[in-house]
């Protein structure tokens, strides 16, 4: 479950018409979060709040065998009005749906924009619409600031984002604590997107660490909109012959340490459909680390709205070392108790609802005379009051497993419960049956 602070920085993302896709650190995303997905330890409540448009705040308090919490804070310079923040009203998915498909190249949310003139309204995967971008004023120019303070630990985290032009966005990260070297570490990352390909360079004072990559976009709506720019039409007419409805993705990264003189690579691939896709949403993917002889490949699909699995294998050509894993999610309309037991789907009728009418037995004077009874007049037809549903109903929780080579198992329940959103999970080894449970805990988040 994501925290109530990262569902507001991609509701930033998606008010400036910012898209992560383009960013090779996330090309395994989608796979990466249904079999990674973090497990709760013991109990964490946060309190967290939308207090304006422009500032967030939230506040954390855990028990992992010892007391501990947080203090956040985030500012942001575009007003996040319509976004929502009450607890009971945000979208599940937005904070627990891992399956993260593609947008289109040439617009976010539906809506054509370009690089030149800037994005007019801006979504994200699993963040609703935010406001009209064009009531914004510099929205090219904005920025978010972010903070949070650990106690009693007292490390210090601090983040600010700055956006310098439609495909420009520089994003600092810092950390402050004592056993870290010099006192804490900081990176710097400078992202160009151009919609077509994004690149990234990112410097860290941990070890003086220099490091370049990108990504570049073929195929389906990439060869799309290149078709449309050069015959300066770009009819869907002209091109839906040849449009594949998915789009291929390569790119890499090289990273060099100034201070311990180490270097290191690794390339990329990623195949994903995209929205007008009407079969089953997939997203393939392949990554070598040639230097180190990793080869790591996942393959995850939406098999239905409410099921989402994913399988990653990896192997290293040097030692041939192996690893695989799985994971799924499934929604559910349920409660946790039905759910496991089976009961019936909430959106079945109501008991309340009239019978209808039954064949009348016959009556004891036609079977003693061998006779059918008279014909009685039609009753009139019983109407079913059918249940009001405005839109599609909204799914009350999910649950999500992940299995791996070494017999790890992972299993996680998330929902909502009246204002509360909840995530109950634990992790198994089925290598020690005598004592399987390795984890146990409970996280509880209240928004308003």
């Amino acid at each position: 479950m994501r925290e109530f602070m990262q569902y507001v920085r991609n509701a930033f993302y998606g008010a400036t018409g910012w898209s992560e896709d383009n960013s090779y650190k996330d090309l395994n995303v989608t796979a990466r979060e249904l079999i990674d997905f973090p497990l709760p330890r013991g109990i964490r409540l946060s309190l967290s709040s939308l207090a304006t448009p422009h500032f967030a705040t939230s506040y954390q308090l855990c028990n992992v065998g010892v007391v501990d919490g947080s203090i956040s804070y985030l500012h942001s310079s575009v007003p996040l009005a319509a976004v929502p923040a009450q607890s009971d009203k945000i979208p599940l998915g937005a904070l627990m749906r891992s399956y993260r498909g593609l947008h289109q190249l040439g617009s976010r949310g539906g809506t054509p924009w370009s690089w030149e003139t800037g994005p007019q309204i801006g979504t994200i995967p699993q963040v609703p619409a935010v406001a009209d971008m064009g009531q914004v004023p510099n929205k090219d120019k904005s920025s978010l600031l972010y903070g949070r303070l650990y106690l009693p630990q007292s490390l210090l985290e601090a983040m600010v984002i700055k956006r310098f032009s439609p495909a420009l966005q520089v994003q600092i990260s810092a950390v402050s604590e004592q056993s870290l070297r010099n006192g804490g570490t900081m990176l710097s990352v400078v992202q160009y997107d151009r919609g077509k390909y994004g690149v990234e360079g990112l410097y860290s004072t941990d070890g003086g660490l220099l490091g370049l990559r990108g990504l570049y976009n073929f195929g389906g709506d990439a060869s799309v909109a290149v078709m449309g720019s050069q015959n300066g039409t770009g009819s869907p007419e002209s091109t839906e012959k040849e449009r594949i409805y998915g789009r291929f993705s390569a790119g890499g990264e090289m990273y060099y340490g100034t201070l311990n003189k180490s270097g290191g690579m690794s390339l990329g691939a990623r195949f994903a459909t995209l929205p007008t896709h009407k079969g089953t949403p997939l997203t393939a993917t392949l990554t070598i680390n040639p230097l180190m002889g990793n080869i790591n490949t996942t393959y995850a699909v939406l098999a239905k709205d409410f099921l989402a699995m994913a399988t990653r294998m990896e192997f290293n050509a040097y030692s041939y070392e192996s690893d695989w894993a799985v994971g799924l999610e499934l929604w559910s309309n349920r409660r946790p108790a039905g759910f496991l037991l089976g009961a019936e789907p909430s959106l079945d009728l109501e008991s309340d609802q009239p019978e209808l009418p039954s064949k009348k037995e016959r009556s004891f004077q036609a079977k003693m005379e061998w006779r059918l009874d008279d014909p009685e007049p039609e009753p009139e037809p019983v109407k079913i009051a059918e249940k009001p549903t405005e839109g599609k109903e909204e799914y009350l929780g999910v649950f999500k497993a992940r299995l791996s080579s070494n017999l790890d198992l992972g299993l996680i329940w998330e929902g909502r419960a009246k204002s509360l959103i909840f995530s109950l999970g634990t992790g198994v080894d089925l290598q020690r049956l005598g004592e399987p449970f390795r984890s146990l805990g409970l996280e509880v988040q209240y928004s308003s």
